[in-house]
């Protein structure tokens, strides 16, 4: 892949960028089977799995620079300048279509945007999730609820200007610190989530819900995690940390082969509420069983012995389950899959957990151009 910012060093998020795409696949294997080397025997890893190089980001998140009349969306230098950003090759050509018109129209609109150094104006960012059936959600980071009633005024034009523009959003973050997003988010639209399709699935996103950002190789690993649990044919699962609830969706299977209860667990409502969303659509067409997802802490469920199942599926955070990995050790659950963006705090865990043996291991290139990864492994404890 080629790329006029980072050879412009206007951007270099990509630190791999310009190097053969099978090499860096290869390498990143060769680094993360390393670093699983104690746990991971070398013939229990599958073919990474990849999607393309290039076009392949279904969310953008545009920092908005510059002045009213001429604003840049894209990145901050070190000095806190806007760098314009708007043609870059990750993103999929449905979000990059949806970027180019909607930066036309928030331009034309006139909404200062927030000048870091001073600390001074209001549109802090845009962020915007695209789908494979072409809608979108837009929501724009504002400083304050002062400009709510220009967004309101201006919601039929955006919805003209941006076709499949579907939620819109205010999201007000007044504080001076470096992250995306604030508490209060204001829905502007009828509309309050994103349908994704996945699979033979429909995933819903509400406006603070994560999702993968590359929607093909999520379909991959949701696929992966779906096989295995087939092979174990097992009569609980429960998913720990399941967001949105994909891996518990994909876990339920069919009315010929599902589980005969299915739990997710998650400490975010926003994503509990985008789960059941799902869930409810899905079992109105394909009946699932019991299937139900709640909010909660991951670590008292399994201190609790609420999650004695079959099946225990994880997606944690980057640091990884943690203390709940000596919880899983002691527990009586049979088999566990585990979904890590962080091949280290991964081997922490897996080391915090010998009656578990890997069965089978894969890496899901989600992020081509970088070294960030996604590891998908199954776990089944040893025989007494």
């Amino acid at each position: 892949m080629h790329c006029d910012y980072f050879d412009a060093e206007a951007c270099r998020s990509c630190t791999l960028m310009g190097r053969p795409y099978d090499a860096q696949v290869a390498d990143l294997q060769a680094s993360v089977a390393a670093q699983l080397h104690d746990v991971v025997a070398t013939d229990h890893w599958l073919t990474p799995f990849c999607g393309p190089e290039s076009h392949f980001r279904n969310k953008a998140k545009l920092v908005v620079g510059g002045t009213r009349t001429s604003p840049t969306f894209g990145i901050l230098d070190e000095a806190g300048r806007g760098v314009d950003l708007r043609e870059c090759g990750l993103y999929e050509p449905g979000l990059h279509e949806t970027i180019g018109r909607l930066t036309e129209f928030v331009a034309e609109l006139g909404l200062t945007p927030y000048d870091v150094p001073r600390r001074s104006g209001e549109l802090k960012h845009l962020l915007i999730t695209h789908s494979p059936a072409g809608e979108s959600m837009i929501r724009f980071v504002l400083r304050s609820p002062g400009q709510l009633p220009r967004l309101e005024r201006a919601l039929p034009e955006l919805i003209d200007a941006v076709p499949g523009a579907r939620v819109v959003t205010a999201n007000l973050l007044p504080e001076h610190k470096v992250v995306l997003e604030g508490d209060t988010e204001i829905v502007l639209t009828e509309q309050q989530s994103l349908p994704m399709p996945v699979n033979d699935l429909t995933l819903h996103l509400r406006p603070a819900s994560f999702f993968q950002t590359n929607t093909l190789v999520a379909g991959g690993l949701y696929r992966q995690a779906r096989e295995w649990t087939r092979d174990i044919s097992p009569g609980t699962v429960t998913d720990l940390f399941c967001g949105v609830g994909g891996f518990a969706l994909h876990a339920a299977g069919t009315p010929a082969d599902h589980p005969a209860e299915v739990l997710g667990i998650e400490s975010s409502a926003e994503a509990v509420e985008s789960a059941r969303l799902s869930a409810a659509e899905l079992t109105d067409r394909n009946p699932l069983g019991n299937i139900d997802f709640r909010v909660g802490d991951a670590h008292r469920q399994i201190m609790s012995g609420g999650a004695a199942s079959h099946l225990v599926i994880v997606n944690p955070p980057r640091r990884g389950i943690g203390s709940l990995a000596p919880e899983l050790e002691r527990s009586a659950v049979p088999h566990v899959i585990y979904s890590s963006c962080n091949a280290t705090s991964l081997a922490k865990d897996l080391a915090a957990m010998p009656s578990y043996r890997v069965r089978q291991a894969r890496l899901f290139d989600m992020f081509p151009q970088t070294r960030h990864h996604e590891v998908l492994v199954r776990l089944e404890r040893n025989a007494a």
